[in-house]
């Protein structure tokens, strides 16, 4: 391409007239496209994983995915066709050689030294690559593991549980109580917290359960050094009260994972089986072998037993003699407990119905339900117990099933430890108990264990795939299944670098780290790529020149075109790295809400880059000139790849 453009830009011995000019552009850009559209669909090709990811994280990352294609089309589609006819328009007199550009001539200067040194001892830079491609998967192994990176929506949903047969009287004095607690605490700013459900009964949360959304400041405004957990943890030592177990999520994410899973916590043990008393007994169970667990936060078992009701029966031998009905006593109930609707009003477009019943002192405990009045024909007005049995009686307070069975819940967050390694030891805590399980009964993880599990599963069966399909494109472009070899042995040394700032970042694995793992996947590839299509350009040269036998070349003339394959096109290679970098750094320093999510995929990439460049300029020759020396030494020539470049 570089000798096509001299040849374009020649004038000062043989110009050439338009139609030459033309052709010679034509040429170039032939030469050049096949290269576009395999660079093009690599990329491409590795954002495969992320495209057929389902669920939140699909919705998360997907955008992501079809943005970068489609302006890879796009550009490849500019360069092919537009950048040509700019050339032709834009580019004319002499085109200066690269070494009278100063910079390049440095960076030619500080690099072929140490390229030749690395030369001179690749036995050693090979070994010290394998060690740190071993440090790096001992690493890896030691890396915590989560579903998505937790997200800063810069505000606290607290709930806690309380038992099932609060009353309502004490379930507004607990609301109260927490709400003022929590306003005392100087980085919040406003407190909303409700009981039981809301006025529509699409949320069929029980009276027991209470949300409390709390609005921080500012993060200015805090206090030196505070952070969010050290926040919550305040919330939570301050906010001991006997009977109450805290929670706390967050609004978005909470709503995210009731709708997904059901569960309202981080991990949720379901329990499923036939009989209520059973999942309730199992699930304290569990809860017990829990306690203690690294990690586990906010732990309880879902209450499905414990409820109080209020049972009103008619005495069918008694009502008869008073001249009553068992649909009288039940009115009469309806209408002093319950409430009776007696009409309604209308203003403008809303209805409101107008209730009555008996005042709160009527019917707050079992003898003022006792003495309610029930009016007979002919005996005036008597007791309600004279002619019902009152009593108090124990039962589900609420009625939880999925897949046609009875379902209890064991809930917890996880704080201060990762999600993977904190269900890994619940469930080895739980295994001895999981196979002694009465017969129907079974338990299922979910919430966001069950998401990671699903982006695990859904990763580790495309993965392979991807790495199939770029390999035959590799194989494709340089119709040499040793030279596809060397590009992807590449791929495990770039992920050094990525692993390495994960590890040091004190960042988990999690489906964004994936994500940047897939794009750092594709841009190794695409570097390496470039290197080893200059490093057979050299090849080409040499043999041009020296000839293709064992007589007429020797190790000293293959260094001598590897180091100028290498060092002579070093300003490109640098040039697909350094944008890079400039477009990833500054998302380590950014702050606020997206941050979270955000500097998970940067860190490996800008990793990982790091590493790829430091092997593609470095490593790729070695094992290029050994590669090379092998042919020679055992087919007495070497073999010339004309890559579709």
């Amino acid at each position: 391409m570089k000798n096509l453009l001299k040849k374009i830009f020649k004038k000062e011995h043989d110009p050439l007239s338009s139609e030459e000019r033309m052709k010679l552009i034509s040429d170039s850009s032939k030469l050049v496209g096949p290269g576009v559209f395999y660079s093009t669909l690599i990329v491409i090709a590795s954002f495969l994983p992320v495209f057929l990811l389902t669920g939140m994280e699909g919705k998360l990352f997907s955008p992501l995915a079809w943005t970068k294609s489609f302006i890879l089309i796009v550009d490849a589609f500019l360069a092919i066709t537009l950048t040509p006819v700019l050339i032709s328009y834009l580019l004319k007199g002499k085109l200066r050689p690269e070494s009278k550009n100063p910079i390049n001539r440095k960076l030619e200067t500080l690099y072929t030294p140490v390229l030749i040194f690395c030369l001179k001892w690749r036995k050693t830079v090979l070994a010290v690559n394998i060690v740190a491609l071993l440090i790096g998967g001992l690493m890896f192994t030691r890396l915590g593991s989560e579903f998505m990176p937790p997200l800063d929506e810069g505000s606290i949903l607290f709930m806690p549980v309380t038992l099932p047969d609060v009353s309502n009287s004490e379930i507004k004095r607990i609301l109260q109580v927490q709400d003022k607690l929590i306003k005392s605490i100087p980085e919040v700013t406003h407190v909303l917290g409700k009981a039981g459900r809301a006025n529509t009964a699409t949320d069929n949360s029980p009276i027991s359960m209470i949300e409390t959304i709390v609005l921080l400041k500012p993060h200015n405004e805090w206090r030196a050094g505070i952070t969010k957990s050290e926040i919550i943890t305040e919330i939570n030592n301050k906010l001991q009260i006997p009977g109450v177990t805290n929670g706390f999520t967050q609004p978005i994410i909470n709503r995210i994972n009731m709708l997904s899973t059901g569960i309202r916590t981080d991990v949720g043990i379901k329990v499923y089986g036939a009989n209520l008393d059973t999942i309730d007994a199992l699930s304290q169970k569990i809860k017990r072998a829990l306690v203690g667990t690294e990690g586990v936060k906010d732990l309880f078992a879902e209450p499905i037993t414990g409820g109080k009701y209020i049972d009103i029966s008619a005495k069918r031998g008694v009502i008869g003699r008073y001249g009553l009905s068992v649909d009288d006593i039940n009115t009469v109930v309806e209408a002093a407990i319950g409430g009776m609707t007696l009409t309604t009003t209308i203003e403008g477009r809303q209805r409101f119905s107008v209730n009555a019943r008996y005042a709160q002192e009527y019917r707050s405990s079992l003898n003022g339900l006792k003495k309610l009045q029930v009016q007979t024909m002919d005996f005036g007005p008597i007791p309600l117990e004279t002619v019902a049995d009152i009593k108090i009686s124990d039962g589900p307070p609420m009625i939880n099933s999925e897949n046609a069975m009875l379902r209890g819940s064991v809930l917890f967050n996880v704080r201060d430890r990762d999600l993977g390694s904190t269900v890994k030891e619940a469930q080895d805590k739980l295994n001895a108990m999981m196979t002694k399980m009465p017969k129907g009964y079974y338990v299922e993880w979910s919430g966001q264990w069950e998401n990671q599990l699903r982006a695990n599963k859904t990763l580790s069966l495309i993965l392979p795939i991807v790495i199939c399909i770029i390999f035959l494109i590799l194989y494709f472009t340089y119709n040499s299944m040793k030279e596809a070899m060397i590009t992807m042995i590449t791929v495990p040394f770039a992920l050094i670098g990525g692993v390495f700032m994960v590890y040091f970042y004190g960042i988990n694995l999690s489906v964004a780290v994936a994500v940047g793992f897939i794009a750092l996947f594709g841009m190794a590839i695409e570097t390496a790529m470039l290197m080893t299509i200059y490093l057979n350009e050299a090849m080409m040269k040499m043999v041009a020149k020296h000839g293709n036998t064992a007589e007429t070349i020797n190790e000293d003339i293959i260094r001598e075109y590897v180091i100028e394959g290498s060092a002579k096109r070093l300003r490109p290679k640098l040039m697909t790295v350094f944008v890079a970098l400039f477009g990833l750094i500054p998302i380590l320093w950014s702050t606020g809400t997206g941050a979270d999510v955000m500097i998970p995929i940067t860190v490996p990439l800008i990793g990982g880059t790091i590493t790829s460049i430091i092997y593609v300029l470095l490593v790729t020759p070695v094992v290029f000139e050994m590669s090379k020396l092998h042919e020679l030494k055992t087919k007495g020539k070497i073999d010339l790849i004309d890559a579709k470049h």
